[in-house]
């Protein structure tokens, strides 16, 4: 019983605490994610990207008092992961406890699923090695490495959005879509990306990234202002988001201008746009080739006081919206060039008429007739 009692305690002592100590300070204790560390050689396993919790407890063992940092370091293939707390005091036979969190790095070899990063604490000046953790990739892990596009762009022309995806995980990704959106103006566009192997995987045929181009278009009724462009790759096991600020500019403040009575719309767009004209119980589709405007002819009643609104739209999106108010009135306006033309043809003719009439009734003299006599 007293040899059982024996191993029963050091078992009790080494679950608690790591069997090192240093020049300064005993009873190292260190947890990972709430579990004691008692065999450096068999740490858990984790994933990238995983946050690690570590708490650290010691007594200080020497003489006097220290002011100290607790450092813990979690070492990648080319990049490490450190946290560090503040500094504080540590007097002789007390026992302190401090807790840090680290992300693990997605720091593996370019051909690797999986790797063994070394983790260590360092109190003071003194470190302590806790063994290296087996680290493997996501299961599924789509990265998006890049998205190029113009950060500026002028309403309705097209952005191309170019973006470059890369299979971080473990497993290879299937049927993979990347949708480009921008929330604000509630425009979208979806785009099949295809299968992208994992790194093991890699051959001639199949690849660990892939890029492709979406072009977007951005409507002629767009505000002018900064928008958030938001990229979405995504498929049945994962999905990853990225985004980007686009300032949209336009210089066209009205699609749909009043003159007269007539109605002037424009195209300020690269491509053929069908509108539709609505007012009272009248609707007209008008075709616009790129770049250009047509005026449409709008019915106001011929007597009396009218008011109407005259909508543009262009499919279900109502793009403006012209009133059309006034009195109308039969009389001629004296501006008529038609009205000019008719008083200046009835001055003409006025004045033929006087000089045919004095042509007419002018009468001719009489000639005297001479007469010669010989004798």
């Amino acid at each position: 019983m007293l040899i059982a009692s024996v191993l029963l305690l050091a078992s009790a002592v080494s679950a608690a605490s790591i069997v090192q100590s240093t020049t300064s300070y005993n009873a190292i204790s260190v947890k990972l994610n709430g579990n004691a560390i008692t065999d450096t050689a068999n740490l858990p396993t984790v994933n990238a990207g995983d946050t690690l919790t570590i708490q650290v407890g010691f007594n200080k063992s020497s003489a006097g008092t220290d002011n100290v940092k607790v450092k813990a370091t979690l070492e990648g293939n080319s990049n490490d992961v450190t946290a560090t707390t503040s500094a504080f005091d540590v007097q002789n036979g007390n026992s302190y406890v401090k807790t840090l969190t680290l992300k693990v790095p997605s720091d593996f070899e370019s051909d690797s699923l999986d790797a063994s990063f070394p983790l260590t604490v360092k109190i003071g000046d003194e470190e302590i090695s806790l063994g290296n953790i087996p680290v493997q990739r996501n299961s599924f892990d789509v990265s998006i490495k890049s998205v190029i596009a113009s950060s500026t762009a002028q309403a309705g022309t097209s952005v191309p959005v170019d973006v470059v995806l890369k299979n971080d995980g473990y497993n290879d990704l299937t049927d993979m879509y990347v949708t480009v959106t921008i929330p604000e103006l509630n425009i979208e566009k979806q785009v099949f990306f295809g299968d992208i192997v994992n790194v093991m995987n890699v051959d001639t045929d199949n690849k660990d990234s892939v890029r492709g181009t979406i072009n977007l278009d951005i409507p002629a009724t767009a505000k002018a202002g900064k928008y958030t462009l938001t990229v979405v790759a995504s498929n049945d096991d994962t999905t990853s988001t990225a985004t980007q600020d686009l300032t949209i500019a336009n210089s066209i403040t009205d699609l749909a201008m009043k003159s007269g009575n007539d109605l002037i719309l424009l195209n300020p767009t690269n491509q053929l746009v069908v509108y539709t004209v609505k007012y009272n119980t009248n609707t007209a589709a008008v075709v616009i080739p790129a770049a250009s405007s047509k005026t449409v002819a709008i019915d106001v009643p011929t007597s009396g006081d009218y008011k109407f609104d005259v909508s543009v739209y262009s499919g279900d999106a109502l793009l403006d919206t012209v009133n059309y108010a006034g009195t109308a009135s039969t009389s001629t306006q004296i501006t008529s060039p038609v009205f000019v033309l008719t008083v200046i043809l009835a001055i003409v003719f006025l004045v033929l008429l006087v000089v045919l009439v004095v042509l007419i009734t002018k009468k001719p003299q009489k000639t005297e007739e001479f007469g010669e006599s010989y004798y």
